[in-house]
């Protein structure tokens, strides 16, 4: 079993704070699957106005963080140079949101490798709080050049 604490995770993505949305990976097999959580902090930006009186995680950033997760599996399983290459999402599908995300909330993330061709991976996630599904998707996903 391979984990991944917060100073490797921001050594590998190239987001930076507020979108760094993993905190931890917990459990990784490459060319596999990964899992991992963010924990949901009242702090967090996006509850200024996502809803103030009722704050709610947005379920794009729900999907953002299966996206991440599911690019830290697509390194580990095929490593690429991440000063060079950045992993971008083609498409999603299937989206489905079940439940709300709300602050104090762990989210518990769960992505596994649907298929994988060159530089196109097919991942299917699941966002769960306390054991039951808030969101799931299936999405693609390719690593390309960075642009100068």
């Amino acid at each position: 079993m391979i984990q991944l604490d917060i100073d490797r995770i921001l050594r590998l993505l190239p987001h930076r704070w507020p979108f760094v949305l993993i905190d931890r990976v917990t459990d990784l097999e490459p060319n596999e699957r990964i899992a991992g959580h963010k924990c949901v902090s009242a702090g967090e930006i996006w509850f200024q106005g996502h809803f103030p009186t009722k704050p709610i995680l947005p379920g794009v950033l729900i999907l953002e963080s299966l996206i991440q997760l599911g690019s830290l599996l697509a390194y580990a399983s095929e490593p690429f140079d991440v000063s060079t290459s950045l992993m971008y999402v083609l498409g999603v599908e299937k989206a489905k949101f079940r439940r709300v995300v709300t602050p104090g909330d762990r989210l518990d993330l769960e992505v596994s490798i649907v298929h994988h061709r060159t530089n196109v991976w097919k991942f299917r996630g699941e966002a769960l709080v306390e054991g039951a599904v808030a969101a799931s998707s299936d999405f693609l996903a390719s690593v390309v050049d960075r642009p100068d």
